[in-house]
C-alpha cells in the first residue's frame, strides 16, 4: 500500500473497486484490524475499530463466508456471535429470515454452497444491526435473485444513513449499485469520486446516427473538435456533439435520419481505461 488515503460516508454506498492485488482485502482487513499499517491510522466513526466497545454493533463486516466453524449449523453459529453481545436470539432469527436461510438454518454450514455461505455471512454482518457495513464481494457465488437482493439490501441500508463499503469485480453490478467509488492499483488510490463524476472523466460519449446519406452528414459535422467514425451499413458514431444538435445540423440540410441513439460511457469502460497501467495479472489476448 502506498499512502492510500480515503473517506466512506454515510448515506451512500461507496464502491471500492481494483484489479486483483491491488490491495482491496488488505485496505479492508487495515480498517478492523487484521492487518496493521507501517504508517497512519484507520478510524471507523471517528476512533480505531479496536478500541469499539460493541464491534458488532459498530461495524458489519464480510471478508471470508468460509469463516465459519464447518461442524456448526447456521443457526448456532449466529447465536454464538449473538453471545458475545448480549444480542437476543429473536435478533437471530431475524437475520436467517432476511437473508433466505430459514429453510437450511439448522443444516451445518460445511455443507454450504458458496452462495449459501455468502448469505450467512451477510447474516453474520447484519447481526448487530451496525451502522457501518463493510462486504469484500458479497455477490460471489449468488445466483440472479441473490445478487439483485444484495444490491437492493445495501441500497436500502444506505438510504437509512448507514455507511457502506462494497467490493465486486462485477462492474454491470457495480453501476446499478454505488453511489460513490474508490480504485485501487497497486497499492494507490487511482480514483475517488462519484460514479458518475468517473464515468465522464474517463470515458467518451458517442451518438450513433444512421441515414442513407451518410457521407453527406458526414461532411455536414466535419470540425476539429467533432469525430466522425464510419459505423458501417449507413451509420455513423458521432463523438462531441449532443444528439440534438446532429438532429438539427441533419435538418438544416434535409438529411434523413432513421436513428439517432446517443451512446454513454460505461463503469467498464472507464474502470478499464483508468486500471491499464494497474494490472498485475493481466491475460493473453485472444486472437
Amino acid at each position: 500500500m502506498d499512502d492510500v488515503s480515503f473517506t466512506v460516508r454515510p448515506g451512500q454506498v461507496t464502491g471500492f473497486l481494483g484489479p486483483n492485488g491491488a490491495g482491496k482485502s488488505t485496505t479492508m482487513r487495515m480498517i478492523v484490524g487484521l492487518d496493521a499499517p507501517t504508517a497512519g491510522r484507520v478510524t471507523v466513526g471517528g476512533h480505531p475499530y479496536a478500541r469499539s466497545r460493541s464491534p458488532l454493533t459498530e461495524v458489519g463486516v464480510l471478508l471470508d463466508a468460509k469463516a465459519v466453524h464447518t461442524g456448526r449449523s447456521a443457526r448456532a453459529h449466529l447465536r454464538a456471535m449473538a453471545a458475545t453481545h448480549g444480542i437476543p436470539n429473536t435478533r437471530v432469527d431475524d437475520v436467517i429470515a432476511l437473508t433466505g436461510l430459514e429453510s437450511v438454518a439448522r443444516k451445518r454450514a460445511g455443507k454450504f454452497s458458496l452462495g449459501m455461505g455468502q448469505r450467512l455471512g451477510i447474516a453474520a454482518a447484519l447481526l448487530g444491526d451496525p451502522g457501518t457495513l463493510i462486504l469484500d464481494e458479497p455477490v460471489n457465488g449468488l445466483d440472479p435473485e441473490g445478487v439483485r437482493w444484495v444490491r437492493e439490501l445495501v441500497r436500502h441500508l444506505a438510504a437509512e444513513g448507514r455507511t457502506v463499503l462494497l467490493s465486486s469485480h462485477l462492474m454491470s453490478e457495480m453501476s446499478q449499485t454505488a453511489d460513490h467509488v474508490i480504485v485501487l492499483g497497486r497499492g494507490r488510490v487511482l480514483a475517488d469520486a462519484s460514479l458518475a463524476d468517473l464515468v465522464h472523466a474517463w470515458t467518451r460519449s458517442e451518438v450513433l446516427v444512421r441515414t442513407p446519406r451518410a457521407a453527406d452528414l458526414a461532411a455536414a459535422l466535419g470540425a476539429a473538435d467533432v469525430t466522425v467514425g464510419d459505423a458501417g451499413g449507413g451509420a455513423l458514431v458521432v463523438a462531441g456533439l449532443p444528439a440534438s444538435r446532429i438532429g438539427d445540423i441533419a435538418a438544416d440540410r434535409g438529411i434523413p435520419l432513421h436513428e439517432l441513439t446517443p451512446r454513454t460511457g460505461s463503469l467498464e469502460e472507464a474502470y478499464m481505461a483508468l486500471t491499464e497501467g494497474s494490472v498485475e495479472y493481466k491475460s493473453k489476448d485472444i486472437a
